[in-house]
């Protein structure tokens, strides 16, 4: 097969399919959509191509039929009719000062206006939205396609701002509700955005919109997924580990069948020919890590957290769940599902390894007085694991939590829970993207935290000497046995017992044994 351009950063359909850039057929979803229903809602992460598959819908009601030739929706589609089509876009705006919205609503409106040779007689956007509608219908017969990428962005942008942030969505509710009041002048329409606002909040004047975020049969509607990566990109395979291109970017799920990787990462990851994490240094979770820190929530716990499909749908301005937060913006992903009595549970989880270890370095560095030397001590740990130096290790984990404020424990929150001493141990780990398990189940309980390691296991316990006996740690490592799951590799077991102090906020006791 030959090479082809890389469609880094491109989200224009045209571009794609006329100047010999790689595209993942996604035609066969969007013949779906419009043959199954009209009005859609979808939620997806950054940079994942939510973009790019509104661009394609537009080209395809429009009815710019040269640009799918050979695509799966060719055959199934009647060229004849063209319709118009009402797109509005916020990607590019910036949103956090007062009256920023109803400036760039004007102006997108202005250009379909201009493109389409009519003129609204309404200064109000809402009003000037539904009149624009009923015009395009009347003047070309048919109805208007109406797509909105990023709606949600003037939300996002000004949520540490939050009273620009709630009059952004009230404008925005009215905006939208329009979607349905013209209902007859609207033969289809798509909404994408990387959160989900609740109806009462934002849509409660839209609750026709068919929220397909978490329906299997769309759930590689964005991204690529394995096939695609070992047919459409296979010239780009030769000279990367296969398996290593799992490992670091595969793992999102929306409840389908496949796991499907970040495109951005993909092709950055082609191009620069180093795995790195490409898709998450595109956007500083600021408010993410705050906002984890703020609640108290342990590292170690983002591997096995739980949520209902309610609160995974729940997001507003003053009312954001942890849950919902992680896994709308792409932090963690659906690993599994449970059934609760009429209820469905989710199973959540890191999705690879470029968000585990990038979002645990993030922590700790949000923690350390000086995020400067973050870099320094994960070569320190890794050279302290590798020689089985179990001192140092005590030494470097000591200074790590001496060097932490008192101010800083007194403002946050994490910091009074016995949650927070392991959590330190295991963001390390995760940190330096070793193979690293939290409550590792045996037939006799949990260990704590399990570390695999240059052909060793390394397993921890970890106790508050204010709430157990001194060696309560070590000797709960020895009296369940937790080293006898591991004894079938054949690989050095070391038993660590960790236990902190409350009161002097660092290490207390640090055993030791060969299991």
């Amino acid at each position: 097969m030959t090479r082809r351009r890389l469609p880094i950063g491109i989200q224009t359909f045209q571009k794609i399919r006329e100047e010999g850039f790689y595209y993942v057929d996604k035609t066969a979803h969007v013949r779906r959509l419009v043959a199954e229903g009209s009005h859609y809602f979808l939620s997806r992460p950054r940079r994942f191509g939510k973009s790019l598959l509104v661009d394609t819908l537009k080209e395809l009601f429009e009815g710019n039929e040269a640009l799918f030739e050979g695509l799966a929706v060719q055959d199934h589609w009647d060229w004849s009719v063209r319709h118009p089509v009402l797109r509005l876009s916020f990607g590019g705006g910036l949103f956090r000062e007062s009256g920023r919205l109803h400036a760039n609503v004007m102006a997108q409106l202005d250009a379909v206006e201009r493109g389409a040779g009519v003129a609204s007689a309404y200064a109000g956007a809402p009003e000037r939205f539904r009149d624009l509608l009923a015009m395009l219908h009347r003047r070309t017969g048919q109805r208007v396609a109406v797509l909105v990428d990023e709606y949600d962005k003037p939300i996002l942008d000004a949520l540490d701002v939050p009273d620009v942030a709630r009059a952004n969505r009230d404008f925005l509710r009215g905006l939208y509700a329009v979607i349905k009041d013209g209902d007859a002048h609207v033969g289809f329409a798509f909404l994408t955005g990387v959160s989900k606002f609740s109806k009462v909040s934002l849509f409660s004047g839209l609750n026709n919109l068919m929220d397909i975020t978490l329906d299997p049969r769309y759930s590689a509607i964005c991204g690529y997924t394995d096939a695609d990566l070992d047919t459409v990109f296979a010239p780009e395979l030769p000279g990367l580990d296969r398996d290593e291109i799992r490992t670091w970017y595969n793992g999102y799920g929306w409840r389908g069948a496949d796991r499907v990787y970040n495109p951005f990462d993909i092709l950055l990851l082609f191009d620069r020919r180093e795995f790195d994490a490409w898709w998450f240094e595109t956007g500083t979770p600021t408010f993410l890590v705050d906002t984890l820190l703020a609640r108290g929530v342990s590292a170690a716990a983002l591997e096995r957290m739980v949520a209902s499909g309610d609160l995974l749908s729940s997001f507003d301005v003053d009312d954001v769940a942890t849950e919902a937060l992680l896994f709308q913006t792409g932090y963690l992903t659906i690993t599994g599902t449970e059934a609760l009595g009429g209820k469905t549970l989710y199973r959540l989880g890191y999705p690879n390894r470029e968000v585990r270890q990038s979002l645990n370095e993030r922590l700790l560095r949000a923690m350390s007085p000086d995020a400067s030397r973050q870099g320094t001590r994960e070569i320190e740990l890794y050279e302290l694991l590798r020689a089985n130096d179990f001192a140092g290790l005590r030494t470097l984990f000591e200074a790590f939590f001496a060097g932490i404020p008192h101010d800083w424990h007194r403002k946050n929150e994490i910091a009074r829970y016995e949650g927070y001493y392991a959590s330190v141990f295991y963001s390390h780990f995760a940190a330096l993207g070793l193979d690293v398990t939290v409550e590792d189940s045996s037939s006799r309980g949990r260990v704590d935290m399990a570390v695999r390691f240059d052909g060793q296991v390394y397993l921890f316990e970890f106790k508050v000497v204010e709430l157990e006996p001194e060696g309560a740690a070590m000797a709960q490592l020895k009296a369940r046995g937790y080293a006898d799951k591991y004894r079938d590799l054949g690989q050095p077991i070391h038993l660590i017992g960790v236990e902190f102090s409350r009161e002097e906020r660092n290490i207390a006791a640090f055993e030791v044994e060969r299991g």
